[in-house]
């Protein structure tokens, strides 16, 4: 007996069927969304959310950050975590909509204390109202993203509660030790790529596993999809630092060098600092600190000894290094190749922006 699968695509949906030779009938065995259609699903239900109150002014401000938009990464990386192991992902709904709602909430806190002034092209939260408005506002987020995970079935509750507080936590010791190196003069790469897994990766990492959760994938799954979020996410947030001094500003939404400008610890940075000669080094700290370069000669200096060292190379290599993890742990999935299609088509698309 010969099988073998077919794929067929109806609208949004790819479906494959397992085409048995012996019995010549095609039965149908999976449908795999598309990233657009999932796309589509999540911003429909976030433009639907509507809190009612007798306070709408602590609840305008919520809108307002939800409706800036972004590329909302983590919900649909929570359907397609469920999506990998059933069709239903309903059921990782209310997962998705809390991953996305506390992001969102991370991000307005963060501009606040970045005294950040603008988010997505928009004035943020706090320059729109004040600064106790968007606090406030921001804390009311965190306890409506858990309204929302708590709208889950309650056999999948316990675990869903359980990893999406234990990332709550680790996003903000991230940001935490961010602050921290703001005043060090001594942060090694090791502790910047932990800095980014807690701040960055580890939400990706949560989003795909709640949904996995959600739809009863087992343990070992559960792990595997985990880690390839993460490893996912430390590799996209080394892609940033690359892309803030070798993008194109155009496609990549902001102005280059900026990290350079204000002294940023990026890998690239440390990363040049621990591989410069003595020499080179000191170049580099003395453009670092010298008040006297205006921001495009101290953009253009740093960036000179960055290529001196390849520095570029070097971010590369370490990208490529994380992708290949994260890859591993999607190959050891206990589910068909086919099913795995979309989420390597999004990570793809994630890690290829241009530089």
């Amino acid at each position: 007996m010969c099988s073998l699968f077919v794929k067929v695509l109806l609208g949004d949906s790819i479906f494959w069927f397992n085409n048995s030779l012996d019995s010549k009938r095609y039965i149908l065995v999976m449908s795999i969304y598309s990233f657009e259609t999932i796309l589509d699903k999540v911003s429909q239900e976030v433009s639907q959310l509507n809190f009612h109150s007798n306070v709408p002014d602590l609840y305008t401000p919520i809108h307002y950050s939800l409706s800036l938009g972004g590329k909302r990464i983590r919900p649909i990386l929570t359907l397609m975590g469920a999506n990998l192991f059933s069709d239903k992902i309903e059921s990782a709904l209310p997962s998705a909509i809390g991953v996305e709602i506390f992001h969102n909430f991370t991000l307005l806190h963060d501009d606040v204390m970045d005294r950040a002034d603008v988010r997505r092209g928009k004035p943020t939260v706090h320059k729109v109202w004040d600064e106790n408005r968007a606090i406030l506002s921001g804390d009311a987020m965190l306890i409506v993203a858990y309204e929302e995970v708590c709208r889950s079935n309650s056999s999948t509750l316990p675990a869903l509660l359980s990893l999406f507080s234990r990332t709550a936590r680790e996003v903000c010791e991230g940001q935490q030790l961010d602050m921290a190196f703001e005043s060090r003069s001594d942060v090694t790469t090791e502790e910047y790529l932990e800095m980014i897994r807690l701040k960055t990766a580890v939400l990706l990492g949560c989003a795909l596993q709640m949904g996995a959760i959600s739809v009863g994938a087992s343990k070992q799954d559960q792990e595997e999809i985990y880690m390839f979020g993460q490893n996912v996410g430390l590799a996209f947030q080394l892609k940033d630092d690359l892309l803030d001094v070798y993008g194109d500003p155009a496609k990549f939404g902001k102005e280059i060098g900026g990290d350079i400008a204000c002294n940023k610890k990026t890998f690239l940075l440390l990363e040049s600092l621990r591989l410069a000669n003595d020499a080179t080094r000191a170049r580099l700290i003395s453009a670092m600190n010298d008040l006297s370069l205006d921001r495009d000669s101290k953009v253009e200096e740093v960036t000179s000894i960055f290529n001196e060292i390849d520095i570029k190379s070097v971010c590369i290599e370490k990208m490529n290094f994380y992708s290949d993890i994260a890859l591993a742990s999607l190959e050891r999935l206990s589910i068909p190749d086919e099913r795995k299609i979309e989420l390597r088509r999004l990570s793809d698309m994630l890690l290829s922006r241009e530089v």
